[in-house]
């Protein structure tokens, strides 16, 4: 917020808007500062569960699927969704995306649909851990 109320930032006539700018960004940047601490929050107070084939997929759960002839696995987390972990073989999904909101309460052997940027995706579960 200092470089918004900086003396450099004040406006040099009033079509000048740097000043505002530079406290739209701070606000933006406290705010992804303020996320990422409440995330990796929940992270640390994940509960981490045994999964077995028999249980159905929940927060925690690394999950192996065939979409055709590719092998995919997702790690559901309750936060960092988009990360990719193992040397990017696993894909991070949260429950509040529409991949992890369709694997949520999945079971081995489940097909799941998703609708994700436009395009349809199915997946047969193949395996929970």
């Amino acid at each position: 917020m200092e470089g918004a109320t900086h003396e450099q930032a004040k406006p040099e006539n009033d079509k000048d808007t740097r000043a505002l700018e530079q406290s739209y960004l701070a606000r933006g940047q406290a705010k992804r500062t303020e996320d990422l601490r409440d995330g990796l929050v929940a992270i640390r107070s994940m509960e981490i569960e045994v999964f077995t084939a028999d249980k159905p997929v929940g927060v925690g759960a690394l999950v192996t699927a065939q979409e055709g002839k590719r092998t995919i696995r997702f790690f559901l987390a309750l936060h960092g969704g988009g990360s990719r972990l193992a040397q990017g073989s696993v894909q991070v999904v949260t429950p509040r995306s529409p991949l992890g909101e369709a694997l949520i309460g999945k079971r081995v052997g489940d097909d799941c649909e998703v609708l994700t940027g436009g395009n349809r995706r199915e997946f047969e579960l193949v395996a929970i851990e």
